[in-house]
Formats: C-alpha cells, sequence, structure tokens
C-alpha cells in the first residue's frame, strides 16, 4: 500500500482534554492526512463509527462518560476496525487489557508526535495493504465458520467480527493448518518487524480467537497450544 493510500484512510480521534485533541489532529494534517474526525465523548464517537465508519481509531483511555475499555467493547460489537490507544496509564496490566479488547497497540503519554504517526502508519499498513490476488478463504471450525474474506466467524445465530490481529493471526494458521506454527512466526504475521517481545500480546489475542471460534475456550479443540513451540488450528476442510 502507498503512502497517498494510507493518507486517504479515515481516522477518529476520541479525546476528551480539547488541547490533545486539536494538537493531534495538527499532526495528522501535517503528515497529509485529511479525512479526520473528532469525539470527545463515548457517545458521540459511537455515532461517528456507525455513521461514518472510520478506517482506525486513536482512543483515550479516560472519557468522561465511559472509559476508553468499554467503548472499545461497544464498537467490537459490530466493527473489527483498528484502534490504537492514548493514555497516561502506562501499567501493563491496563496495556494488556486494552490489546486482549481487540486493540491494535497501545501508546502512552506524554508521546513523540513522530512515534504516534509511525505507529499508526504502521497498523493502516498492516490492516490495509493489498491482498494477494487469490481470495481470502472461508472455512470450518468446529461449532463455528470463520470467513476470512468478511473478517467473520459465524457461530449458531451470532456473528463476531475479527479485528486486524486476530485476522492476521488465523490466516497465518490457517494457512499452516495441521502443523505447528511457533509463536515467533505468528508474532511476525500480526506485528511485522515490531514483533519482538509481543509473545505475551500473544496470548491474549489467541485467547480472544478462543472466545470466537471454541465451543469451550477453557477446553480449545480446535486452535490448540503446542507446550513450548506456538500453536496448531485444525480445520475441516
Amino acid at each position: 500500500m502507498d503512502l497517498d493510500a494510507i493518507k486517504n484512510r479515515k481516522i477518529l480521534i476520541v479525546e476528551d482534554e480539547p488541547e490533545i485533541r486539536v494538537m493531534i489532529e495538527g499532526f495528522l494534517r501535517k503528515e497529509g492526512f485529511y479525512r479526520i474526525y473528532s469525539a470527545a465523548d463515548s457517545e458521540t464517537a459511537l455515532a461517528i463509527c456507525r455513521s461514518d465508519k472510520p478506517d482506525i481509531a486513536i482512543l483515550d483511555v479516560m472519557l468522561p462518560d465511559m472509559d476508553g475499555f468499554a467503548l472499545l467493547t461497544s464498537i467490537r460489537q459490530f466493527s473489527g476496525m483498528p484502534v490504537l490507544f492514548l493514555s497516561a496509564r502506562g501499567e501493563d496490566e491496563d496495556r494488556l487489557l486494552g490489546l486482549g479488547l481487540g486493540a491494535d497497540d497501545y501508546i502512552v503519554k506524554p508521546f513523540l508526535p513522530r512515534e504516534l504517526i509511525l505507529r499508526l502508519i504502521a497498523i493502516l499498513k498492516r490492516a490495509y495493504s493489498p491482498a494477494s490476488s487469490e481470495r481470502p478463504p472461508v472455512f470450518n471450525l468446529g461449532v463455528c465458520r470463520v470467513d476470512l474474506e468478511g473478517a467473520t466467524v459465524y457461530r449458531a445465530d451470532e456473528e463476531y467480527p475479527l479485528t486486524a490481529k486476530e485476522h492476521a493471526l488465523l490466516l497465518k494458521l490457517y494457512e499452516n493448518r495441521g502443523r505447528i506454527v511457533t509463536s515467533d512466526a505468528l508474532c511476525q504475521a500480526a506485528w511485522g518487524d515490531d514483533s519482538y517481545g509481543y509473545e505475551n500480546t500473544l496470548m491474549v489475542h489467541v485467547r480472544r480467537i478462543r472466545e470466537k471460534i471454541e465451543a469451550d475456550p477453557s477446553k480449545p479443540q480446535c486452535l490448540q497450544t503446542v507446550r513450548g513451540l506456538g500453536y496448531k488450528l485444525i480445520a475441516k476442510e
């Protein structure tokens, strides 16, 4: 994906402090992004997500009507768009909670403008780079059906949207179905060259995937752990 295509993507900024919101928008416009939406609270953010369908959201954790974690949970009920968290809190528990809920990255205030831009561009590249001419597969997994082209899991009468990271991990596992995929290979598939140190985050994402595809996530049948090595996907053809 070229840089012009990336900068054509729609970005939602959710931040209740006007100075920070304006500052972030200024950074983005200076870098060439121009389809920018902003909200100071979760209610406005959800309305924008439904009506304008942003391609990525930058979410502050601390909001006046609900925290960013609760907002992300609401967004994930109807959208798998990438999300980057901003927070004044840097504790590992907060970071893992955000990533476990389906966020793509987490950056702690104060941050360098260039760091925010680089992380944002990296997420957009991973999420929206053109796929090969081969269509992503649709396949059965135990009690569910996975549509990677539509980034959705269908189980019983429920639909579960896949986040960009979940999609990347499931695609890598499906391409190697029936074989062990190492944790390093999965981290590389989801986080690219910046994958070092993401093993714990990988475990969080695997748990989230199991909640969507397994009849009993605590006793996985489809996405199996191979202790000390990685994971294996058992898919029906």
